[in-house]
Parts: structure tokens; sequence; C-alpha cells
């Protein structure tokens, strides 16, 4: 029995299905790049066994929290660590009889491809997850996870990774990718400057962030200049380390260019803890265009990650923290909300900005026609509740005909799910074999040209947009 079906996401016409294959063939084993993500450093620098089959597809992946948790399960009684340090189900066993017994939920949805294909392409495992099975199957991954074939390292090099860039905050000190440099190993990864818990004023903690910030970098970070002259030397710190991307997680894509005055000024208001949430969101704003001419200095590509109203149920915030499933898609605006970024920096050729969106209504209407026009702006692949074949397929059919592909950044997971890497890879280049196959099969594309497409969708423009 196998688990996934080798034609999976494949158009069901005959001419269709096999011009699919053939550009999957040629892509199938290229090199993964994965330049965004949030896998932990600390696997690969200290290369230890994974703790249990729990602790890796369970407790860790979001996707699998949320939907669980929409059942009535408690993320409590899934293994999740409690702020408050209290009570938690300590048994991984029992915690992935939990999952197993829930699996079904999960049925035609990313995650259940994305699990499948890690149990059947990692684990030989040949058998469906259920409750029947679920002991069984556990013990099978538990017996693999304790050989060195499956330490992190082996298996980072038996996916094909030739690199995996990490997000820390802007006060991480790098300690794990300081040990992976020392450690003599080969394998490429690297860091992107994460600073939102320094560039937002509603992050908890943001006054003392600010602090810690010129702690670190001998900046006087309680004046305006001090404080952007912290922020060019910490990113200057993480290129030390490989970095070649910062990345911005903002509420929305709203973007200012005041004087530097009116900058000063709007600094000093957030910094005193008494301002309003419209000059937080001004400060954000502001902040994503310093970002941006930052970049023309120092050519870190710039991620804007916009739309996430994270923290959506207050409780589940308070009592076990951020990233735990409750961030909600909201309705995103682009084509005012980036003008002052766009009239600042838009124009400039060596600039990289790639835009992700929670807010598909905005793909053929918005983000597609900027990217169309202006050099600095690339289109990132569909994130996060889009990572799918239906939402790569919408993605496609919305924005090609406007921005081409080549104003688009090719593919990256952005996932704290190690074994998913490779499963989600493979739904990127199935999804686009697929519709490259249309326009081949409709007469819109050669099909030599196909070939290239395909090629450059899974390697090559995630290459260049990241200067790899």
């Amino acid at each position: 029995m196998t688990l996934t079906d080798p034609d999976r996401l494949f158009p069901a016409t005959q001419r269709q299905r096999d011009m699919a294959r053939a550009l999957y063939a040629s892509v199938a084993d290229l090199p993964i790049l994965s330049p965004h993500g949030h896998c932990d450093p600390s696997w690969f620098a200290e290369n230890e066994r994974f703790p249990n089959p729990a602790e890796l597809f369970v407790v860790p992946d979001h996707y699998v929290l949320r939907m669980l948790v929409s059942q009535g399960v408690s993320l409590a009684d899934l293994g999740v660590p409690r702020i408050d340090g209290g009570a938690i189900e300590g048994d991984p066993r029992k915690i992935w009889r939990r999952f197993a017994d829930g699996f079904a939920l999960f049925r035609g949805t990313p995650s259940a491809m994305w699990l499948d294909h890690s149990f059947e392409h990692v684990f030989e495992i040949s058998q469906a997850l259920c409750p029947q099975t679920a002991d069984a199957i556990y013990d099978q991954i538990e017996a693999k996870l304790a050989t060195n074939s499956f330490r992190p390292r082996a298996l980072f090099e038996r996916f094909g990774i030739e690199l995996l860039a990490t997000t820390e905050g802007a006060l991480d000190d790098l300690r794990w990718h300081q040990a992976i440099k020392d450690s003599g190993w080969t394998g490429r990864v690297t860091t992107t400057y994460r600073p939102d818990a320094v560039v937002d004023p509603e992050f908890e903690g943001f006054v003392e962030n600010v602090a810690a910030l010129g702690q670190l970098t001998g900046e006087d970070t309680m004046t305006w200049s001090g404080y952007l002259g912290a922020h060019r030397a910490r990113r200057a710190f993480f290129k030390s380390y490989g970095a070649t991307a910062s990345d911005h997680g903002h509420p929305s894509a709203t973007t200012a260019n005041l004087s530097a005055h009116e900058a000063s000024a709007l600094f000093d208001r957030v910094i005193s803890g008494e301002f309003t949430a419209q000059q937080a969101e001004m400060f954000r704003g502001q902040m994503l265009t310093e970002m941006a001419k930052m970049s023309l200095d120092d050519g870190l590509t710039m991620q804007i990650h916009a739309g996430s109203r994270r923290n959506h149920s207050a409780d589940v915030f308070a009592r076990f923290g951020r990233d735990k499933g409750f961030d909600i898609p909201g309705r995103t605006d682009y084509v005012e909300a980036l003008k002052p970024l766009l009239d600042a920096v838009g124009m400039e050729p060596d600039l990289t900005v790639i835009l992700f969106t929670l807010d598909e209504t905005v793909y053929g209407r918005e983000l597609a026609p900027l990217a169309g026009a202006y050099p600095a702006l690339k289109l990132g692949p569909p994130w996060w509740f889009f990572d799918s074949y239906e939402g790569i397929k919408r993605f496609r059919e919305a924005t090609t005909e406007t921005c081409g592909f080549y104003n688009t950044a090719g593919f990256n997971d952005d996932t704290r799910a190690f074994c998913s890497i490779p499963a989600r890879h493979d739904v990127s280049r199935r999804s686009d074999s697929a519709y490259l196959s249309t326009l081949v099969t409709t007469g819109r594309l050669r099909e030599a040209e196909a070939f290239e497409v395909a090629h450059d969708l899974a390697y090559g423009l995630a290459k260049t947009a990241y200067n790899l």
C-alpha cells in the first residue's frame, strides 16, 4: 500500500497529464532551496536526535494544533507548554494517540498530503494513520529516530537541501549559527533578520527590547539616529552569519516616508509609551521604508509578510503565547499602503522587496499590477493558509497574465515542520507542472519554454531573489 498517488495533483486529461509528468520529472530531483522558514538552528548545531514522534509532528505544527483544537482538543492535552508553567500532557505517546484519533479531520487538506508524504517517503510507513495503527506507527517512527541516519544533519542531506534559512529576532545572539560554523559541518544553514520585536510599538516589552538593542550595539537607542544605527549594526551582524534577507511580519502593508524631523518626533512618542494605535501603525510603516533604504545599502532582500491578524484568541495568547494556530487572515490594502515606500525606492533595480499576502482578493487587482511595474517588487509564493495545490493554482492564474513568472520569487516553504520541507516543495513542483501543462496544451506556452519555466519556479527564481 502507498499513502500517496504518484500522479497526485496532475490533470485528468491524458495529454495534459503526460505533459505534467514530464515537466515534474525534470524538476523533481532539483536541490531544495528553503530561503525563508522557521526551523530551529539548534537542531543542526547539536545534531541530537529528535525527541519523539509527537515533538516532531504534533507539538510544533500550528496547522495540526489549530485543526485539533477546532474539534475541542485542548492545547495542554497536545503537550503545548503553558506560559504559567501549568500542567500539560507529558506523555508523547498519549499526544500521538490524540493526533491519530483526529487524523481524519485533515482529509482533503494540504496538511494530510504533507504528513502522508513525510510518513511514506521519510519513514517508510505504508499504513494510514488512524486509532488502530497509532501505536505501530509511533513505534516505527521512534525506532528510526533512534538511528544516526535520522538525525537532523543526515535528514538535511537526504532531503537534498542546498540551503535552509532560519529566522531570528533582532536581539538573538545567533549562538546556534556560530556553533554550526564551529562544527565544520558543510550543510548551509543561514539566518534571517526579523526585527518585529524592536519595530512594533505594540509588541510586548517593546521599550525594553529597544533598550536591549542599544546594549548589544553600543548605540543610544533612545534617540532616532542611534536607533537606526543599531539596526544597521545588527543587520551587518546577521550578514556575517550568512543572512541574505530580512523579514517583516506586520498587521498591514502600511508604509510611510516621513521627514527626519517627523520620524524623530514619532519615535520619541512611541518610545515614551504614550502613543495611539494610529501612531503605532505609522511607526511600523516608517520602519518598513527605513528597512527598504537599508537594503539598498547592505543588499539584504526584504520580505514583507502582511495581513495576519495575530493572536486572535486573547485567551490562547495569554495562556500559551504566540504561534499556536490563532493567527487569522484579514483584508489588506497594498496599492495605497505601499505608495510611500515605492515613491522612495520602488524604481531601484538593485532592491528586492518580496510581497506576501493572506488576502487572495488582491492578487490580480493589486499585487500583480504592482510587481508588473515596479523594478523593486517581487511576489512571494502563496503563504500559510494558501500554501496548497489550490492556493498555488489560484495564484498562478491570477498573477501570471499581469506580471508573468519572472516578477515572482519562486517557492519557499516557510515552515517549522522540518520533515514537511520535501513534501511542500514536491507539492509546489507538481502544482506548477500542472499549471504549465495547461499553458502548453492550450497553445499559450511553447513546450521548451515550459521546461525552462519549471526549472526557474522550482529553483532559479528563489536563487536570484534571495541572492543565493
